[in-house]
């Protein structure tokens, strides 16, 4: 998820209500709230959890019993409305403004998420931006601003969640499928995203010792603001018709898929890049 996007605002409601597929899909596998489960214990930290891919998750990880630290840059008011909707269903959360792309913001972040929660066990390196060009009409700007959000941003997050997550706890990287897609306008995006993997692989390897598994999870096509933006309804159906599944994902598909590698069943997937998809890869 990302926390802005320079293409053209498009509402994501307005799309899918020109797209019937997409409303469709939405409607059927919309995340609804539910009663969180009793306290694990446990903490969850996710960056750029004010909307999107970083929300759903948020959301996911307070029904499963964590409580959460949610972050946003400039989505003040969407962050407090996640922890509000987390703490009527009857978890625990706080949010934090934080730009990961500065390291003494992200120390920031986790110190608040320490002082509200006393550690954390699961750390979710979501915040991420999206400038779209052909090679020969990308901007330096745009260019640099990627680089320092998705890739040294990313690495500020997991340096930190490195040496404070607890042993046992998970961290997990949002790397994208358009890494094999390769498609168009995608370049520099695609290369900020693969370096996901790479710190997944390495880190994983690094905190092995102390049962701490780190893996990337490569979205498809996820019905976000992300994704929508800037895109006719036509460009989204063409999406649509080469899924083999027949549909878009949802925010909740991937934060479906992030809890599974979080519960005790993922302890011994580590160092991976998991695809969650629909097969478009």
């Amino acid at each position: 998820m990302a926390e802005r996007n320079d293409v053209p605002r498009r509402a994501v409601l307005t799309a899918a209500a020109l797209v019937p597929a997409v409303m469709a899909v939405g409607t059927a596998n919309a995340q609804t709230t539910r009663p969180a489960q009793a306290s694990n214990g446990k903490v969850a930290l996710v960056t750029g959890s004010s909307r999107g891919i970083g929300a759903a998750t948020a959301k996911r990880l307070a029904r499963d019993g964590y409580a959460v630290t949610v972050n946003c840059v400039v989505n003040r008011d969407l962050a407090a409305g996640v922890v509000r909707e987390i703490e009527a269903s009857g978890g625990r959360a706080v949010w934090e403004q934080a730009d990961v792309s500065d390291p003494a913001a992200v120390r920031r972040l986790f110190d608040a998420n320490d002082r509200a929660f006393g550690g954390v066990d699961v750390v979710v390196s979501n915040a991420g931006i999206m400038r779209l060009a052909p090679f020969r009409d990308m901007t330096d700007e745009h260019f640099d601003r990627m680089l320092a959000v998705n890739a040294k941003g990313s690495f500020n997050v997991l340096r930190e969640a490195s040496r404070r997550v607890r042993e046992g706890g998970r961290i997990i990287t949002l790397s994208s499928s358009i890494v094999q897609l390769r498609s168009p306008t995608y370049g520099p995006y695609a290369a900020t995203k693969a370096v996901q993997e790479m710190y997944a692989g390495v880190l994983a390897k690094e905190l092995g010792a102390r049962k701490v598994a780190v893996n990337a999870v490569a979205p498809g096509l996820v019905n976000t603001t992300l994704f929508t933006d800037g895109k006719t309804p036509q460009q989204i159906q063409g999406f649509i018709d080469r899924t083999p599944m027949g549909r878009i994902g949802e925010p909740s598909d991937i934060a479906d898929t992030i809890a599974a590698l979080c519960s005790g069943d993922g302890a011994w997937v580590s160092g991976q890049t998991i695809f969650s998809n629909g097969a478009v890869v």
